[in-house]
């Protein structure tokens, strides 16, 4: 697979990486079984897919266990993202930003992952009661001392990043001014797909011109793109989904052709190819510091998004992707 650098510190990557989220959090819990994950992981190792994405609060803690159990064996052939900053509760989410807290957060998430070091750790969330400073000031500290070898910022959600007379990621820009002063960002975190491109807008630019990795989440559209949801056909109780505007099943149906129109283009390149890989071509051309980090819990997903590397889209394609209807829903 190509391999892409990721921001000062020269990291390099497989082009497409792995979001472990689903295996252990947020989707269909009767789906996650373990054995299978581990499969998934080992097959994106295989494939070159090396950017393994997780965080502590995922489970909490049992997707960084997961993964643990398969970088005791394959470290060397990892690259390993994990997040600091957010709590679960029973009922609510919250952010701690405290430099005390974030140091004793990357030693459970060392002894979990089963390694010595962290890749690239990112900060999920800023503490509102914390300058965001001291707390980069924290992980600074952990780079310094050889636990974690590259920082990396998730982007300010839709809600927090919208305001009056504001861009979607001007919050998430100004933080990264702020620590930034304080230590180098390699990476930037934030949703980009074909039915959610509100990064290319100023986000996408910004980490571009400065050298800045970015790695897209949720380039398949929480699998809406991948062309594989019926509409009407429902989500399990403590799937995110059930929850999501967009995943109504009048909202889905509103939104089928953009599926439609990806499949016209994956049909042009081959019978094999997929409406997901078409999705995940179109986040690749964007840059060549842009990763895609899609979500997957099996195999043959992971084998499939993996392909997509070496799908090459034609101005034309890229020129008809842009011209597919916006999506329709709210996204907040």
């Amino acid at each position: 697979m190509e391999r892409r650098t990721i921001g000062a510190a020269a990291l390099t990557v497989g082009a497409v990486g792995l979001g472990c989220m689903p295996m252990s959090w947020a989707y269909s819990g009767s789906r996650q079984r373990g054995a299978e994950s581990l499969r998934a992981v080992h097959r994106a190792l295989d494939s070159g897919s090396t950017l393994l994405d997780t965080a502590d609060m995922y489970g909490p803690f049992t997707n960084e266990l997961l993964l643990g159990r398969v970088l005791k064996e394959r470290r060397q052939d990892a690259f390993v993202s994990t997040k600091v900053g957010l709590l679960v509760g029973e009922q609510h989410i919250v952010a701690n930003g405290r430099p005390g807290y974030v140091k004793r957060a990357c030693d459970a998430s060392l002894r979990r992952l089963q390694t010595d070091v962290i890749d690239l750790y990112q900060l999920h969330r800023a503490d509102p009661e914390v300058p965001v400073e001291e707390t980069w000031g924290a992980m600074a500290e952990l780079v310094r001392a050889g636990k974690v070898r590259a920082l990396g910022l998730c982007a300010v959600g839709a809600r927090g990043g919208r305001r009056s007379g504001t861009g979607l990621h001007d919050a998430t820009i100004r933080q990264l001014r702020r620590v930034q002063q304080v230590f180098p960002v390699s990476a930037v975190q934030a949703e980009l797909s074909v039915w959610s491109p509100e990064a290319l807008e100023s986000l996408l630019p910004w980490c571009e011109t400065r050298g800045i990795g970015f790695l897209a989440a949720m380039p398949l559209g929480n699998g809406f793109l991948t062309g594989t949801l019926t509409p009407g056909e429902g989500f399990e109780p403590d799937d995110v989904r059930a929850r999501h505007p967009r995943f109504t099943a009048e909202m889905m149906a509103a939104n089928q052709p953009i599926v439609a129109g990806l499949r016209r283009i994956a049909h042009r390149h081959g019978e094999h190819v997929t409406p997901a890989q078409v999705a995940l071509a179109w986040v690749l051309a964007q840059g060549r510091h842009v990763v895609p980090v899609p979500g997957a819990k099996q195999e043959r997903w992971v084998s499939e998004n993996a392909a997509a590397e070496a799908l090459r889209l034609t101005p034309e394609d890229l020129a008809e992707v842009g011209k597919l209807p916006a999506a329709l829903g709210s996204w907040d």
